[in-house]
């Protein structure tokens, strides 16, 4: 690998602990530049602009949730919707886990408000997962099961809403209820 390419994913590797730490709001081309250690200038001789800066870091913590939650609920699991929802949702609210949800909540937010870059990433994170959570269904490809991936990843971000909201225990109480579904089906 040559220099240029190992500092930029060591560029990366400090954004990404930066925008766990800090979210959105220290996000500024500058605030970047200077997590990572790094003049402006040289942010932009490993990145186009920003939005490729945005675009890459978060298409790396994607990455990382995914391999995080594949480790925990293996491609091919064949699971029921509300088994599989319940197990994601358990997981997501993992401590650990949580500031890469309440990032993406952050950024689905951004997203919302057309700002650049973030309906962009939202699409392509949105896309991945949805492909994620339709592989570990026991539902045969089609319709039906696009609809029922997109269902559990509503009810799995939503946990998030309901955590940074209304508080861990009405999460939790969540959980519960979808777990209860779940042993009843």
């Amino acid at each position: 690998m040559a220099v240029r390419d190992e500092q930029r994913e060591r560029v990366l590797d400090a954004l990404e602990t930066h925008l766990l730490a800090t979210g959105l709001s220290q996000a500024s081309l500058r605030q970047l530049a200077a997590a990572a250690g790094v003049s402006d200038r040289m942010l932009l001789y490993y990145f186009a602009d920003k939005a490729e800066v945005m675009a890459e870091v978060m298409a790396r913590l994607a990455d990382g949730m995914a391999r995080r939650l594949s480790v925990a609920i293996p491609e091919g699991a064949d699971l029921a919707p509300w088994t599989l929802a319940a197990r994601a949702g358990r997981f997501v609210l993992e401590q650990e886990f949580l500031p890469y949800m309440r990032l993406w909540l952050e950024v689905v937010a951004a997203a919302a408000r057309n700002e650049a870059p973030f309906a962009d990433i939202s699409r392509q994170v949105t896309q991945g997962f949805l492909g994620w959570i339709a592989q570990r269904l026991d539902q045969p490809p089609g319709p039906a099961r696009d609809g029922l991936a997109a269902m559990i990843l509503a009810l799995v971000d939503g946990l998030i809403l309901v955590e940074v909201g209304a508080g861990r225990e009405h999460a939790d109480a969540a959980i519960a209820s979808l777990t209860a579904i779940a042993k009843a089906k």
